[in-house]
């Protein structure tokens, strides 16, 4: 299980290394903009991959019974989850199951909500979708994010279909309570809301904190309750766009079911191979692994991070997703961008990205290997070193 050997990232077509001219960031630089990790995924899975293309027969189908059910004992080891395999359909990544959500159960000009910061993608594929987007701003309480239900519910509107609620929570790496879910819940029911549920960072939880599916929190909604999930960022999979849509409501799985057929999906032969491979011992073992790992970076990146005055980087909870606060130093979004970006070569996701209030603020990476960590403490120290 190794995740410090440096891979070369840079001209291998990937999304976040070859992508960071757009920050005007050059080639000695650290790409941290893009939720996804540096090293390889687990033996397992790279396993089950190469016996298949080895095997070069790249026909139909795949053992789709066995897939789902890794997909059950998973959700059940690691979260006490009982999911009947009948819950389970497939999209093409989380991405695309965030927007199958929006085509199955809004229409263009409908309001979908969602509480902010949160991950960008909700805005962008709302925006893509023709409909409109509602932020709901949660409160930084003591130094984490609370929901804040008076602000909700002044900015939900009458055109509203969908809530899209992300558990653990991207940015900050929340982790909600039981409590705060059945909260979440019972305002989608009051309002009459489809509840989507994005998990995908579900298993990356550091020690002290559980993470708790929607369904075991509110089971009483099931029949408004989606809950998105897939090994992309657990297992560094998400090339292979293969996710999981979980519905236990009939009427609801049936829509779903219908516009996955109308649009002549399935699943991936390697996609789902690999997933099958991940949700399994050898899988659990290698999380465990990786979290030891996560948990040594973040340690490493907050210490660091924390001496620079007027920056703090929020406790994660979860994720490998530092969220980082620049609004101590006195400096413009413009200013911190030139140093981040400018000086010290990182390209952090920028705050602005994840909704209003959010602008002084950067999105780090934890999911690399240590050098690269090491590193960007470095330069910023150095970057932001006539504050110290």
């Amino acid at each position: 299980m190794d995740f410090d050997t440096l891979h070369p990232m840079i001209g291998t077509f990937s999304g976040k290394w070859d992508s960071m001219d757009r920050f005007g960031v050059g080639p000695d630089g650290i790409a941290m903009h893009v939720a996804d990790s540096d090293y390889p995924s687990a033996p397992c899975v790279i396993e089950a991959v190469t016996k298949e293309a080895q095997r070069g027969i790249f026909n139909y189908g795949f053992d789709r019974k066995g897939y789902v059910d890794s997909v059950c004992w998973w959700m059940q080891t690691r979260h006490g989850w009982s999911v009947d395999p009948d819950w389970v359909l497939t999209a093409q990544g989380l991405g695309m199951a965030i927007a199958l959500c929006l085509d199955v159960w809004s229409e263009p000009g409908d309001d979908i909500a969602f509480f902010t910061p949160v991950y960008h993608e909700f805005r962008l594929k709302t925006q893509r979708a023709h409909r409109n987007h509602v932020e709901l701003p949660l409160a930084l309480v003591d130094g984490r994010y609370e929901l804040d239900w008076d602000a909700a519910e002044a900015a939900l509107t009458p055109k509203t279909k969908i809530l899209l609620f992300c558990s653990p929570q991207n940015p900050s790496g929340r982790v909600w309570t039981v409590e705060e879910l059945r909260q979440v819940a019972d305002f989608a029911a009051r309002h009459d809301l489809i509840l989507v549920c994005d998990e995908v960072h579900a298993d990356l939880v550091y020690a002290g904190n559980s993470h708790i599916p929607m369904d075991i929190a509110a089971p009483e909604h099931r029949d408004r309750t989606v809950t998105l999930f897939a090994a992309s960022k657990t297992f560094n999979l998400a090339g292979l766009r293969v996710g999981q849509i979980i519905i236990p409501d009939d009427k609801l799985r049936a829509q779903m079911e219908d516009r996955l057929t109308a649009l002549n999906y399935d699943a991936t032969t390697l996609g789902a191979i690999a997933s099958q491979a991940a949700y399994s011992p050898d899988g659990n073992a290698w999380v465990a692994a990786q979290m030891d790992y996560l948990e040594e970076n973040r340690r490493i990146f907050d210490e660091g991070v924390n001496a620079i005055p007027g920056v703090w980087s929020m406790p994660l909870q979860a994720t490998y997703l530092p969220w980082v606060d620049f609004s101590g130093t006195g400096m413009t979004m413009e200013e911190i961008a030139r140093r981040v970006n400018g000086e010290a070569q990182i390209t952090p996701a920028p705050g602005n990205w994840f909704g209003t209030g959010s602008e002084l603020w950067n999105r780090f990476l934890l999911a690399t290997p240590r050098a690269n960590v090491e590193a960007v403490v470095q330069r910023l120290q150095r970057a932001f070193a006539d504050l110290q």
